[in-house]
């Protein structure tokens, strides 16, 4: 059987397992059917609180993007320039692409130099490449997020004791933008730029919310809106928003603290493989050095990685919890 024919069939596989996961994970009819119920009850309700919560999933589903949800954009080039300004590092479309291209040529030569096999040193140069990148945007974003997360309830506090001392909303604005640091003091600093060139404060709070992608900034851009079209005391209504941003993040840090060996366990064992083949790969190359020559070897470790992929992807979602 040629290297082909292998090819083809693990591709196969590789389809029929994606088609039973697509098949097994879509929308069940009881959770379908309780959402309707749920739709209806809210629409048709007398309750204040059911039409309150009616109006936030409206609102929130009102901003949703149509594609790339993910991300927050209409494109796949906007998401990654959306991806890239959420950083913080100033990074371009441009100095993305050309540092992937550059990091897959680069292993793919290393590669093909130490093994000799053109099929295994372009398929992982291809998959570092363009998974190397990727990870460490995601890893930037990351830190970026929580960074804002961490100091936005103490810029809503500052908001509100500006409230309460008697000055627009547009001016403790710009409070918190000259006297929170870090990633809160920019984007609200980037509100007040927008709102001083014409833009209504609703829209400038909802671009940002658009580049954050986060729910705390959504909670309060939604908090606004909604206190600007019922009226009342924004002061205390931002004071128990902050309480519950507080709260949330409380609450992750418990559901980290208490994950944490799940993970850690996670860790350990999707690592092991790499580490094993590292380590004897380095005491005794010539006995694996069959997984760079031999076709079939070549094959069997390629669909080995793919099996060991699925399976840290798997432990991933097991230890992953949203709040």
């Amino acid at each position: 059987m040629s290297i082909v024919q292998l090819l083809l069939i693990a591709g196969g596989l590789m389809g029929l397992m994606i088609l039973g996961y697509v098949l097994t994970t879509g929308t069940s009819p009881a959770k379908e059917s309780q959402r309707r119920l749920t739709a209806v009850r809210h629409r048709h309700s007398e309750s204040t609180t059911d039409k309150v919560e009616s109006q936030l999933k409206k609102a929130i589903a009102a901003r949703k993007p149509k594609q790339f949800s993910r991300a927050g954009a209409s494109s796949r080039t906007e998401a990654l320039m959306l991806r890239l300004d959420r950083t913080g590092m100033g990074w371009t479309v441009s100095q993305y692409i050309y540092a992937s291209l550059g990091l897959s040529i680069v292993i793919t030569a290393l590669l093909y130099l130490k093994s000799g096999s053109p099929l295994l040193a372009l398929g992982v140069g291809m998959v570092i490449g363009l998974g190397l990148p990727h990870m460490v945007v995601n890893f930037f974003i990351k830190r970026r997020t929580n960074q804002f997360n961490a100091k936005f309830p103490d810029g809503i506090e500052l908001l509100v004791r500006g409230l309460r001392s008697g000055l627009p909303v547009t001016e403790t604005l710009g409070v918190v933008a000259q006297e929170v640091p870090g990633p809160v003091g920019s984007e609200f600093r980037a509100v007040t730029e927008r709102i001083k060139i014409g833009r209504t404060m609703e829209e400038a709070l909802q671009e940002t919310a658009d580049k954050l992608g986060t729910a705390e900034f959504q909670f309060f851009v939604i908090t606004l809106a909604i206190q600007r079209e019922t009226g009342g005391n924004l002061a205390e209504t931002l004071s128990n928003l902050a309480e519950v941003l507080r709260k949330r993040s409380q609450m992750k840090l418990k559901i980290k603290a208490m994950s944490s060996e799940s993970k850690a366990s996670a860790y350990i064992v999707g690592s092991l493989p790499f580490i094993v083949f590292g380590l004897v790969y380095w005491v005794n190359p010539s006995y694996l050095e069959g997984f760079f020559i031999d076709d079939r070897l070549i094959v069997t470790g390629l669909g080995g990685l793919v099996w060991m992929s699925i399976g840290a992807f798997i432990m991933a979602k097991m230890v992953s919890f949203e709040i």
